[in-house]
């Protein structure tokens, strides 16, 4: 990164700036970037003949991505990080007030301090392509914009636009920047850098105006308009995102204070609360666990899941679909998503033209969120074609089975699809509950056979997990790897064993919640507690949606695999018993509408538990530990059993499969952040109340013992 990051050419009054950052995929910002920023605009200002320039990017498909994630790691205070965000605002002030006007030519990615820096521009015009987004994702690492973009985009989309994508960190894609007046200009690809240079030009000779920003309407005059408007806007943003949050990520209050900031006396104030509050947030154990999770995900991507030399995965042009149901018809669309054709098959016309529905149905939600066009709608469902019979799986290279969970229903697609299929073709089990191993015996080729478990809805949820067996082929486990990514997912690698990782670690949890119930404890109690936690849902709640037939069989596999220790509750067996099954039967514990709309708590239910209408209370920290800590200590021993081969992949098929909370890092980053030898303090106090269920695993007693982390107590995490 000691290389030239820039270039400068000149084109007759013109100085175009390519950023270009040697021996790295995308351009971030660093203080080695910034001060070559520095020099060039000190170059051409004090070149009289340059009357307006042009910033573009030399990479394929970014703009610039932000800033260098890894020099956070080196501040050591939150002056620190002050002094680094006060450096980025010298920079933009200094490209905003430029002799010579700078305009910004978007393709691909433009986010965090790319955009800051585009918003600095005196125009900005980007490329009409799906790869080109626009964002402000600070607020996803625990932190806030730094570089001035609190204050600046408020100017440039109006306040509720701004606080809308800087606490939601979402992608705005192109056409929408052009409505929000986020960019001046949309042109096709192939000429962004003609139609840029001649607005630099129009520029220079004053015929051209930038930065106008949207005309609000009369609402949002109204809102934004006055004081006491803005007031409104800053007092529900407030109420919202502690409402959604419960106020476990304080940058997003912080974030909304620094834009208030912009409003309340001259421009320098808000601009030094924006930069203390970074440098605040900087230094929060919140944002410490949000960046550790995104370097954990960008070294898993590239991770091929083999140990050792690592075979180079094969294409995979197309793909079919044994089952058209919920989950098939999920893996299906998401295929469609990313332009992959897709054979689907199952027994009946009628199953295939009600999973090509449910797949038409994927789309089209993403078609009404405008998140693809007509177009492309009608292309991706074109790309899946169904039949009940075997007829064009002859050249398909990867089937995935998602067929009833049976091992001899499975069995039987398996022998039947391996007379069809070309002899290196690779055939993935969607299976939730039964081991791979069991599923590959008696197949021709069993070193082909893998698990490809999806998550529910499968268009929404980011984890796959790839579970191996000790027969599978490190060419079939690094091609479904790759495949996996090709989907979108984030991908780990697992070992086969009953639940594999995730279901497994869920399902103490699950239990100790349901023993909860068995105890007396109010159900929507239970659930706030664990909302309190951080989970996304509580565990009550997330039966009913999971469906209550779903965790009754899984329970049971792993009560037989595992013991007492893993035994269901009372209470889910008798209320299944009863016939409910959560929110597709419109009955569960909690109430649904005719639309499945969760309501309230069904208090019927409450006869079918052990102990009836009979409430207890229970301290709402001690369900609070009893929860997390049975799923924190299942996924140590999954660690000990090595089926997970790391921490990290432990606390990523955590949180991106099961919601624990991001903000806390994952099971493996908590205990290193309480201590195993408190955790093991807590665990051996919740086994004395509980004898059987709590008792912490060998390999946390033993680090609590050596006093040992999972991860390096400095530097880079992951």
């Amino acid at each position: 990164m000691t290389a030239a990051a820039l270039s400068l050419e000149l084109q007759g009054s013109i100085a175009i700036i390519t950023i270009d950052l040697p021996n790295e995929p995308v351009n971030k910002f660093s203080a080695l970037v910034i001060a070559e920023f520095d020099a060039m605009l000190n170059a051409i200002e004090g070149n009289s003949a340059v009357r307006a320039a042009v910033l573009i990017s030399g990479k394929p498909d970014v703009f610039i991505a932000g800033a260098d994630i890894d020099a956070f790691l080196e501040f050591k205070s939150a002056g620190d990080a002050e002094t680094a965000s006060a450096s980025g605002h010298r920079m933009m002030a200094r490209l905003e007030n430029s002799r010579v006007p700078v305009v910004a030519a978007i393709h691909g990615a433009c986010l965090g301090a790319g955009l800051e820096t585009a918003l600095a521009c005196a125009y900005r015009i980007a490329s009409d392509h799906p790869k080109t987004v626009l964002a402000l994702p600070e607020t996803q690492l625990g932190l806030i914009p730094g570089a001035g973009g609190t204050q600046r985009l408020p100017k440039v989309v109006g306040l509720q636009v701004a606080l809308d994508m800087i606490l939601t960190a979402k992608n705005v894609r192109a056409k929408k920047a052009l409505q929000s007046g986020l960019v001046d200009e949309l042109v096709h690809p192939s000429i962004l850098r003609e139609i840029a240079i001649a607005r630099a030009n129009a520029l220079a000779a004053g015929t051209l105006r930038g930065r106008n920003r949207k005309k609000l309407g009369l609402m949002g005059s109204l809102l934004e308009g006055n004081a006491l408007g803005r007031a409104i806007v800053f007092r529900q943003a407030r109420k919202m995102t502690l409402k959604k949050t419960r106020g476990s990520y304080p940058a997003l209050p912080a974030a909304i204070s620094a834009v208030e900031a912009g409003y309340q006396g001259p421009a320098t104030r808000g601009y030094a609360t924006e930069a203390r509050l970074f440098g605040e947030m900087a230094m929060t154990a919140v944002s410490r666990e949000l960046i550790f999770l995104f370097f954990a995900t960008t070294s898993l991507k590239k991770d091929s899941g083999v140990v050792g030399a690592s075979p180079a995965p094969l294409p995979i042009a197309q793909v079919g679909v044994l089952g058209t149901g919920f989950m098939g018809a999920g893996i299906a669309a998401v295929a469609a998503m990313q332009g992959i054709p897709v054979r689907f098959k199952d027994m009946k016309h009628e199953q295939v033209g009600r999973g090509i529905a449910a797949v038409r149905a994927v789309l089209q939600d993403r078609l009404k969120k405008k998140q693809i066009t007509r177009q492309q709608f009608d292309d991706q469902l074109s790309l899946v074609s169904g039949t009940i019979d075997y007829t064009g799986f002859g050249n398909v290279p990867l089937v995935i089975e998602a067929v009833f969970e049976d091992l001899a229903v499975k069995h039987q697609v398996l022998a039947e699809i391996e007379t069809v299929l070309p002899r290196s073709a690779i055939f993935a089990s969607n299976t939730s509950t039964i081991p791979i191993a069991q599923i590959a015996e008696g197949a021709p080729h069993p070193e082909n056979v893998i698990g490809m478990h999806f998550f529910s809805p499968v268009q929404k949820m980011p984890l796959l997990e790839v579970i191996v067996t000790p027969r599978t082929a490190p060419e079939v486990t690094a091609t479904t790897v790759a495949f996996g990514r090709k989907l979108g997912k984030t991908v780990i690698v697992v070992n086969d064993a009953p639940g594999f990782y995730v279901n497994r670690i869920l399902a103490p949890y699950i239990n100790e919640a349901g023993r909860m119930l068995d105890e007396g404890v109010a159900i929507e109690v239970i659930d706030r507690a664990m909302l309190e936690f951080g989970f996304p849902v509580g565990p009550i709640t997330l039966l009913d949606e999971v469906g209550l037939d779903i965790a009754g069989k899984s329970g049971a596999i792993m009560s037989k695999a595992f013991g007492d220790r893993l035994q269901p509750s009372a209470s889910l067996g008798q209320v299944l018993a009863s016939g409910r099954l959560g929110r597709k039967s419109k009955r569960g514990f909690y109430l649904y509408d005719a639309a499945g709309k969760k309501g309230g708590v069904d208090e019927s239910v409450y006869a079918l538990l052990p102990t009836g209408t009979r409430r207890t209370e229970l301290a709402a920290d001690e369900m609070r530990h009893r929860c997390p800590l049975a799923m924190v200590n299942e996924a140590v021993r999954c660690l000990e059993e090595k089926i997970i081969r790391s921490p990290r992949d432990g606390d990523i098929g955590a949180v991106f499969g099961i919601g624990f909370p991001p903000f806390r890092g994952g099971p493996f980053r908590t205990v290193d952040f309480v201590g195993a030898s408190e955790v093991v303090r807590q665990l051996e106090a919740m086994n004395a109340k509980h004898p059987g269920r709590f008792m912490p695993c060998d390999l946390l007693v033993s680090m609590a013992r050596d006093g040992k982390r999972f991860y390096p107590a400095t530097g880079k995490p992951v």
